[in-house]
């Protein structure tokens, strides 16, 4: 058996999740598989009831790296009045307008459930309690239709956050195209046709916690997290057919109720991978200040750096 070591959070006093004191829990399997991600699903769900939304990122027309349909589909079949759910994107693309996204998700197989575009009809603000950046975001304003939220999130790179994790997932994936993905962005008055002169580091990552609060404390104990760690390209889903070939191979399925302890264990598993191939995604995460991700998620007390992992046949 691989046993994986602990990676530190930069900027955290806390580095060592195997640390005295109390610890969350995250499953984890090498298996990637639908029985898997339901099998661990099972195990977290206690407090998902009545309608529920599955926050997935459903990716560009074509993606090479989205999660597979027939395992999200095997999934979503046994969470009772489900839909999957998504929002437009900020920038010009397939999923820029409803109409384009609504075709994206054909192209893509997103066609056996009902799939939630959120900011469809506009948007609401959610309040960001003690924000690092911001006192409010604008998610897509459907969210508020459901009353348990999945997070449901294929783990790999990005290309302005280092990686995308569940806290990415919902944080960017969450907010409005048009209102809420410029204040997470912090560019609400002036938007840079060139996304590099965007803020980035440090300041995307605290705007990110904020916008994922905001939703975990709407949601509060009725939100479950599920990392799946395949086909992790150095880039995020959003890059589409560009999106570089991943040079690391699979790890496996974590999930938990903390966000940031699954987070962290991710990170964990990809900076301590024994076989050595991590070397292009590492790149990504800490020339982009990633693991600061990590570091605003404690500061926001959204969760435990510390985690038993539990690996589940």
């Amino acid at each position: 058996m691989t046993e994986f070591k602990q990676a530190p959070v930069v900027g955290s006093k806390r580095v060592d999740a195997g640390a005295p004191g109390t610890k969350a829990k995250v499953y984890f399997t090498r298996s990637i598989d639908a029985e898997h991600l339901i099998k661990l699903y099972n195990l977290v769900n206690e407090n998902i009831y009545g309608k529920v939304a599955i926050k997935l990122h459903t990716g560009e027309k074509h993606g090479p790296n989205i999660l597979p349909r027939d395992m999200v589909q095997a999934f979503q079949a046994t969470v009772p009045d489900s839909a999957i759910v998504e929002t437009n994107t900020l920038y010009p693309g397939d999923r820029y307008t409803t109409e384009g996204h609504r075709d994206t998700l054909k192209v893509n197989g997103w066609t056996f459930c009902p799939v939630d575009i959120l900011d469809e009809e506009g948007d609401v603000a959610l309040p960001v309690r003690n924000g690092l950046r911001l006192k409010e975001v604008h998610m897509g304003g459907h969210l508020t239709n459901y009353d348990s939220l999945i997070v449901l999130t294929h783990f790999k790179g990005h290309a302005m956050g280092g990686f995308g994790g569940s806290m990415k997932n919902i944080a960017i994936g969450c907010a409005s195209g048009q209102v809420g993905k410029r204040e997470v962005h912090l560019v609400v008055d002036e938007m840079p046709a060139n996304f590099e002169e965007w803020p980035m580091k440090e300041q995307f990552m605290e705007t990110m916690a904020d916008s994922a609060k905001a939703t975990c404390d709407y949601f509060g104990k009725h939100i479950v997290f599920l990392n799946v760690m395949r086909r992790m390209s150095v880039d995020c889903d959003c890059a589409g057919v560009a999106a570089e070939e991943p040079t690391i191979a699979d790890i496996g399925i974590c999930a938990s109720t903390d966000i940031l302890a699954i987070d962290q264990a991710c990170c964990d598993m990809v900076f301590t991978k024994p076989e050595g191939d991590q070397k292009d995604l590492v790149e990504r995460i800490t020339s982009r200040h990633g693991l600061h991700q990590l570091t605003a998620m404690l500061k926001q007390k959204m969760g435990n750096p510390q985690y038993e992992l539990i690996e589940v046949e």
